[in-house]
């Protein structure tokens, strides 16, 4: 694996317990970053979709490393595969929550703190289904295309603050996110993937930790896609 140097940087992973979330704590701890991990799952109850959570979560998160340098959004959830038609409103808004106004949260209350200190990094999960849409997860790919369109805005907005955003869009990758969809739809996404594989928690990993490190200088709201040769844009 080829170390970043990520030596006295502080990192923030949300939805790092756990599957791509906890791929990237280990990644940037091996780079040499101190992480807060921002999880439901966590010993700290972070909900990303609560702004009360999130500010008593980054005071802690200051409190504990005194500075945050890298903020990287990857909580999420895949929702219920069904027609737009039969998709429960509950369902799309809980969704959309997660997926998409969670890291505007995020952000939000993290970047006032990055862009005082002249200095940040923010990596955020989308995904592929974001750029190409698929049938019968709406909501997930409408939330997705959301973070992507969110990127480019707030990247274009802190262009000059040395505060950088990108986002990351992988094809499925086998996690415990896979397993909220139907075998069929799973095996209609591998389908869709001319590598015919997977990809690896460890290889969103090594992008998103470039990303977040001082060698990613002159991209901001960009998207990168580790896709297996699915992405045609």
């Amino acid at each position: 694996m080829n170390q970043l140097d990520c030596k006295g940087r502080t990192a923030i992973v949300t939805g790092g317990m756990q599957g791509i979330g906890a791929a990237i704590v280990r990644r940037l701890e091996s780079s040499g970053a101190k992480v807060a991990i921002w999880d439901l799952d966590g010993p700290g109850k972070v909900d990303v979709s609560r702004h009360d959570s999130i500010l008593s979560a980054l005071n802690k998160t200051i409190g504990d490393f005194g500075h945050i340098d890298i903020l990287v959004n990857n909580a999420g959830i895949a929702g219920p595969t069904m027609p737009v038609v039969d998709y429960p409103i509950e369902e799309w808004e809980r969704v959309i929550r997660i997926d998409l106004n969670g890291p505007f949260l995020c952000c939000r209350a993290v970047v006032p703190h990055m862009v005082k200190a002249g200095y940040g990094r923010i990596v955020n999960i989308a995904s592929i289904a974001g750029k190409e849409g698929n049938a019968n997860a709406a909501a997930y790919a409408a939330a997705k295309g959301g973070l992507i369109a969110f990127t480019k805005a707030l990247g274009k907005e802190l262009a000059q603050t040395g505060v950088l955003v990108n986002c990351v869009t992988p094809a499925a990758a086998q996690t415990a996110i896979l397993e909220q969809v139907t075998p069929e739809f799973a095996k209609f996404m591998l389908s869709k993937i001319p590598m015919g594989r997977f990809v690896k928690v460890e290889e969103i990993a090594a992008l998103a930790c470039w990303l977040a490190s001082e060698d990613c200088s002159f991209s901001t709201g960009a998207v990168f896609d580790i896709s297996g040769g699915r992405a045609t844009y």
